[in-house]
């Protein structure tokens, strides 16, 4: 019987996710959903890391602080990821296999740093659409087509100061899980060594601000690509 997963979260790169929604995905693994990582590339070369084995091996680490069920990572060209017809498809098979109800990808440019994370973006958005189209079998080795159910965007927003005030735009309560995010970021000791430690802060800042705002110790914002619905008023404001 063919692996299932619930929720598929994709980066550009290893360490993107961890970064992005990290304790949204610890959260819920937690809560008994199966989680799962796609990276489009293995993130090598990078100027810290020996091998990408052994930026592969962090990764694997990572997801297991999280709880992630499994990580695949694809043999997309880090630094020359291009959103191409290949590349959306590579995508598309994997969410065709493990067919998950909720993929959360990247959301928006990271100006200054890689062109990857706006790539991934638009490879993304297709591979859903993708997922889902008949009568393409030759392109897709004859795996059954899959609607995703939903699709959210979360942000690296380490550049940013403002969290959560854009339309369809919510904030995730991360609070218990946001020292297990951490720990999972700090398993990329290649990618953050003692210089850049600094980054550790960034992070703990903008989710901080992004609980603040909404009334949490710590939370992580996401963009839905659909108007959020409410049928009880009261349980979503949280009064």
């Amino acid at each position: 019987m063919m692996e299932t997963l619930d929720v598929i979260a994709v980066g550009a790169h290893p360490d993107d996710c961890e970064i992005g929604c990290g304790g949204t995905l610890a959260a819920l693994a937690a809560s008994g959903l199966k989680v799962g990582i796609v990276d489009l590339t293995d993130g090598e070369p990078t100027p810290g890391s020996p091998s990408p084995e052994a930026r592969k091996a962090e990764a694997h680490a990572a997801a297991e602080v999280l709880g992630i069920a499994k990580r695949v990572i694809l043999n997309l060209p880090n630094r020359r990821l291009f959103d191409s017809f290949e590349a959306r498809v590579a995508l598309a098979k994997q969410f065709r296999i493990y067919q998950p109800q909720l993929v959360i990808g990247l959301g928006q440019k990271t100006p200054m740093a890689s062109p990857d994370h706006w790539q991934a973006v638009q490879i993304t958005d297709a591979a859903v659409f993708y997922s889902r189209l008949t009568k393409w079998d030759q392109y897709f080795d004859g795996l059954p087509v899959h609607s995703v159910a939903r699709q959210i965007y979360y942000s690296l927003m380490l550049e940013s100061g403002v969290v959560g005030n854009e339309p369809n735009q919510f904030v995730h309560d991360v609070s218990e899980f946001h020292q297990q995010k951490m720990d999972a970021i700090k398993c990329y000791r290649t990618q953050f060594p003692a210089e850049k430690t600094y980054v550790f802060d960034k992070v703990r800042t903008i989710d901080s601000m992004a609980g603040i705002a909404a009334g949490f110790e710590y939370g992580e914002v996401f963009t839905s690509t659909k108007p959020i619905g409410s049928t009880d008023l009261f349980s979503t404001l949280q009064i």
